[in-house]
């Protein structure tokens, strides 16, 4: 970073004052709720990009093999 930079950063950090802001309990459960629900949300979407495409394959494979066994019983 240039000097500039750092000397406008200490200057702003030398000149707050202190903030007195208070989140209260239902803000703080809604945080917690909306974070849970976002990890959800992206494990859902990678279990839907991974798993529907296996489950395709292996259902193919189970009627290839179906297949194949009523052909050659015949």
């Amino acid at each position: 970073m240039s000097k500039i930079t750092i000397a406008t950063l200490l200057i702003l950090i030398s000149l707050s004052s202190s903030v007195y802001a208070y989140i209260g309990p239902g803000m703080g459960g809604g945080i917690i709720l909306a974070t849970i629900g976002i990890v959800v949300a992206i494990i859902a979407a990678i279990f839907g990009v991974i798993w529907f495409p296996i489950k395709r394959l292996i259902q193919k494979r189970k009627e290839k093999k179906q297949k194949n066994i009523s052909d050659n019983s015949h």
